[in-house]
């Protein structure tokens, strides 16, 4: 988490009336869109910065946190591509497995998954997903 965020999820935190030590402070806000664009999950990205899901909606919704929703809305769609890329990529190249014989690992294999791929493939189509987006490789 010490890399700089995209410029695109750069935002103007939340402000509170009163700060708590197990609230939303501004580094923690930072620390949810940065966990929300690895992972693309609002309840997951909450739970990794101690926070619930439902607090987060909550934030977001209070006067003056229009940037933190437009960092949110741009983190969760890089969050959903990355996720999709990882899925696609472990379908089609497979994963590397070892194989034990008696308590030893004799060997690997690699195993494919047609399910992922078409589970993502579905999701696409459902979500009707654009394009990454911006500036994503």
């Amino acid at each position: 988490m010490t890399e700089s965020p995209a410029p695109e999820l750069a935002f103007v935190p939340v402000p509170l009336a009163r700060a708590r030590h197990d609230g939303w402070s501004a580094a923690r806000q930072r620390m949810f869109i940065e966990q929300l664009s690895r992972i693309g999950l609002v309840s997951a990205a909450a739970r990794a910065v101690g926070m619930s899901a439902k607090s987060a909606y909550a934030l977001r919704k209070r006067p003056g946190a229009e940037s933190f929703a437009a960092a949110w809305d741009e983190a969760v769609g890089l969050g959903q591509f990355l996720a999709q890329a990882a899925a696609i990529h472990r379908a089609v190249d497979g994963e590397v497995r070892p194989v034990f014989y008696r308590g030893r690992q004799v060997g690997e294999r690699r195993v494919y998954n047609d399910r992922l791929l078409i589970a993502v493939l579905n999701a696409q189509r459902l979500r009707k997903v654009t394009p990454p987006p911006k500036d994503v490789p």
